[in-house]
């Protein structure tokens, strides 16, 4: 039987390697669950989001704490939340960069306790209870993962989905959760704040005039390029790819 030589074909899980601050919100969030196991529930009171002790107690560290903390009661909310961290975070601060995708990252956890912070004011339950969690910066990587990479599939448990499509239906899941109330012990509320958060902040980008023009004339510069070296788009549309790292670039 013939032999062929092997192709050059590799295959990867994920999107590989954490980028520099992927890696440190990683081993930050695990060292600060490891010792809130140790510690116990005097470190969840004092550092999770606690709307009660923010406006009574003038707690103002905790819109920012709670982020690194997490259930301790098993495994599973620090595992989804670090394997979301990972696997989103890993491509867009490839492409922005490390100082904006850290900058992105505090800007809709911290957006998604205020949102907790506000609501509790008007549903009841929330005032008294205390949020901890990556949850609302790991939506707030969500959508921004579908703006840039909208033709990317993701899998909701075994069915492939566009990346837009999930964060449409993460988004009304949360929306509606949040609607119910305080029924369970997960922060729809600050889930949504995720979402709306980081969906304003890049919008409002976007809404710039001399970063609107740098925009547009870079995605013409590059369908130009394509064009005149006959390159295609295949597998993913144009919105996914170089044009948007480089207008990125610009702005920041």
């Amino acid at each position: 039987m013939p032999r062929y030589p092997s192709s050059n074909v590799t295959y990867a899980i994920g999107p590989g390697a954490p980028t520099p601050a992927v890696k440190i919100l990683l081993i930050t969030n695990v060292a600060l669950f490891l010792m809130n196991v140790i510690v116990g529930d005097a470190m969840t009171i004092r550092l999770g989001l606690s709307p009660q002790s923010v406006f009574q107690d003038f707690a103002v560290w905790q819109p920012l704490s709670y982020m690194f903390l997490h259930s301790t009661g098993g495994l599973g909310h620090i595992l989804f939340n670090m394997l979301a961290l990972w696997m989103f975070g890993t491509d867009l601060e490839r492409t922005w960069g490390t100082r904006f995708f850290t900058k992105y990252y505090f800007v809709t956890g911290i957006g998604a306790a205020v949102t907790s912070l506000l609501l509790s004011l008007w549903i009841d339950g929330i005032y008294y209870s205390v949020t901890v969690g990556a949850s609302g910066a790991i939506y707030g990587l969500l959508v921004a993962y579908a703006l840039y990479f909208p033709h990317r599939t993701i899998f909701l448990i075994i069915f492939p989905l566009p990346a837009r499509v999930f964060v449409i239906i993460a988004g009304v899941i949360a929306f509606m959760n949040s609607l119910a109330g305080p029924g369970s012990n997960v922060a729809h509320t600050a889930h949504l704040g995720g979402l709306v958060i980081g969906y304003l902040y890049l919008k409002g980008l976007r809404s710039r005039p001399l970063d609107e023009l740098k925009y547009r004339y870079l995605r013409w510069k590059m369908g130009r390029a394509r064009s005149r070296f006959d390159v295609y788009s295949g597998g993913r549309s144009p919105s996914d790819d170089e044009w948007k790292s480089e207008w990125k670039k610009h702005i920041h």
